[in-house]
């Protein structure tokens, strides 16, 4: 029976960044007025978060990536993934807007293919 495997950890990049949020938030109530302000990060496990992703990178080479341009599977051609996984990092917004998007362009390209 196959099995789905996922491979996924917190890199470099990711805890850099978790440490300059915690930087700018301190800054930030500290410019509006607070007082006292003490930082706190618990890492946590995967999928703990609401929008992990990069799971699935998108690319043009199938050796370094999941995903094509259309965000359909190198691999196996009838499989598309249009959630957070294709893209690398996060931005600061909620990226539910790029996840429509993602997936009306995937739709699109896969109707495309079957005419």
């Amino acid at each position: 029976m196959p099995l789905v495997v996922f491979d996924a950890e917190f890199k470099e990049n990711e805890l850099n960044m978790r440490e300059q949020i915690k930087i700018d938030a301190a800054e930030m109530l500290e410019a509006g007025g607070i007082k006292n302000v003490a930082v706190y990060d618990k890492i946590g496990a995967l999928g703990k978060g609401i929008h992990e992703m990069g799971t699935a990178r998108m690319g043009h080479d199938p050796k370094t990536s999941v995903l094509n341009a259309h965000n359909q599977l190198h691999a196996v051609s009838n499989v598309y993934v249009t959630d957070g996984a294709a893209m690398t990092s996060p931005s600061c917004v909620n990226p539910s807007i790029t996840y429509m998007a993602l997936t009306a362009r995937a739709v699109d390209h896969a109707l495309k293919e079957l005419s």
